[in-house]
């Protein structure tokens, strides 16, 4: 009875030694497969950075060498006092006395190359300008826009809103571009020649109110045949002295 305990405990110290070692066999190879995995993406980010890395002073190199939109605009190998004021940058002082003649420091931006007198490359120069706002400068140094939507011929005479940009090699304090009030002065191409010619030969029938493009008058005159001479002569005054003009509100030619 004794001997068959001892047989049956041996069979069972056997089996769970033998369940043990599966259980460390199957615990070792979850473990060496999740290592696995997990290095997979460790390599694979450390070569993205490395290929980052790797790539990083190329673009770099890239944008240094780009050339930037105002170059075009510079000429190459001039006088730097010449250059306009989009190539270089300048200390501009606020301080300087209105209307007085003033010094500022300035130096070329990069990629831009010009000489002194002496044909010597350099990159810090001064220039002499007036100081004054761009605003402030006489109607000749600035470009506006026209306005073909308001009257010419008006009292008062009519104002419209205009953008004014600074011309080239002129110099001044303040913004280059800005607004500005100024008077109606476009012209939709007539002559005031031809309207007076008009209106002293066929001004009986309109020819000179139909030519500006005032088409009633021009009627009126026609069959009143120039209100019996009377219109006929206030318009060859009118017209003469440039109180009548284009029904589009423009200036002559």
């Amino acid at each position: 009875m004794a001997a068959w305990w001892w047989r049956r405990a041996l069979r069972g110290i056997c089996g769970a030694a033998l369940f043990l070692s599966q259980l460390s066999v199957l615990s070792g190879r979850a473990g060496s497969l999740m290592t696995t995995k997990l290095s997979q993406p460790q390599s694979t980010l450390a070569k993205s950075l490395t290929s980052a890395s790797t790539n990083a002073p190329y673009f770099k190199a890239f944008e240094s060498t780009e050339i930037p939109p105002y170059v075009t605009n510079c000429p190459s190998n001039g006088l730097c006092s010449r250059l306009p004021p989009d190539c270089m940058t300048c200390n501009t002082n606020y301080s300087c006395i209105y209307g007085k003649t003033a010094t500022f420091d300035c130096k070329v931006k990069p990629h831009v190359h010009c000489v002194d007198e002496n044909n010597h490359e350099q990159e810090n120069f001064t220039i002499n300008m007036t100081c004054q706002f761009c605003w402030q400068l006489a109607t000749s140094d600035y470009v506006c826009t026209n306005s073909t939507n308001c009257m010419t011929v008006s009292c008062p005479r009519q104002r419209y809103n205009a953008t004014c940009t600074v011309r080239d090699h002129i110099h001044c304090l303040g913004n280059r571009v800005f607004p500005k009030m100024l008077y109606c002065n476009w012209t939709g191409g007539y002559k005031w020649s031809t309207a007076l010619a008009l209106s002293i030969t066929l001004g009986g029938f309109g020819a000179d109110r139909f030519y500006l493009g005032q088409w009633r008058e021009g009627l009126g005159k026609l069959f009143s045949f120039g209100g019996l001479g009377i219109w006929t002569l206030i318009d060859v005054l009118l017209i003469g002295v440039g109180y009548v003009g284009p029904a589009d509100g423009s200036l002559y030619i």
